[in-house]
């Protein structure tokens, strides 16, 4: 058995794999079509003129999916190993919510492009990265609240570290984009897609582009802290019969059926 068909580890590897992926197809699409400059364009740019922003819509949109499937079972986990700890009970809760949060936010950020409507845009990414970013700090708090009784130290300090990491791209990226956006460089800018070198505002400008990236890598490497956690989870989905067939039948003729639907992993 292949470690991706262990338990339900395939839900964090393809969250991450198939957000990246939405990353990199639509720059690469936007780069061949020169609607934007090669060197670490943003990625709202790389989504902002079609065909890529197309792909980068309904690729985005699935990757919110996947991020409530992951976090909805993340959630189901800790439950299930603590059923009688309210603290992490009450985070746990916290973290689901922030997390559905932040999965909106990226709807928002694949449907209103920064060049459109910009504010809804970062409302969008507000909601995903800044959101995001305290479920992961709720996450990073469950898993010390949890060693090393139910998994080991190692995975505190590994998910511990990745937040550090998220952290000071958020950081980096608020600074540079105040300086940048400022008024001291120009207006209108965030309608700007091709940068000069020699412009004022370039350095501003690259420093925010390379932290937007290295906040979203950041932010799908935490998930990938998840897949040996998931490989020791299955969930599985019963149906209650109330009859045997679909007519409206008394109540009273009926017999319940407990059938299984779905066995194994889903």
């Amino acid at each position: 058995m292949w470690w991706f068909q262990q338990g339900l580890s395939f839900l964090p590897a393809s969250l991450v794999v198939w957000s990246a992926a939405s990353f990199v197809f639509s720059y690469i699409t936007a780069i061949v079509l020169h609607h934007v400059d090669p060197l670490v364009p943003y990625i709202s740019d790389t989504g902002t003129i079609p065909p890529e922003r197309c792909l980068f819509g309904i690729m985005l949109n699935i990757s919110a999916f996947l991020g409530v499937a992951t976090m909805y079972v993340r959630y189901k986990q800790v439950y299930a190993l603590n059923p009688e700890k309210s603290k992490i009970i009450k985070l746990n809760k916290i973290g689901l919510t922030l997390g559905l949060m932040s999965c909106f936010g990226l709807c928002i950020i694949a449907n209103f492009q920064k060049c459109i409507l910009y504010y809804v845009h970062v409302v969008g990414a507000c909601l995903t990265f800044g959101v995001g970013a305290i479920y992961m700090l709720v996450q990073t708090v469950l898993s010390y609240l949890m060693q090393p009784e139910i998994h080991s130290k190692d995975i505190f300090w590994i998910r511990l570290t990745v937040l550090l990491w998220c952290s000071s791209s958020i950081a980096s990226m608020f600074v540079s984009s105040l300086v940048l956006y400022s008024g001291l460089y120009g207006t209108n800018l965030v309608q700007k897609l091709h940068w000069d070198p020699e412009e004022k505002g370039y350095t501003a400008h690259i420093i925010s582009t390379v932290s937007e990236w290295s906040l979203a890598f950041s932010f799908l490497s935490f998930f990938l802290t998840y897949i040996r956690d998931f490989q020791k989870i299955s969930l599985r989905a019963v149906v209650s019969l109330h009859g045997r067939t679909l007519y409206n039948t008394p109540q009273s003729f009926v017999a319940d059926e407990q059938t299984l639907l779905i066995a194994g992993s889903i």
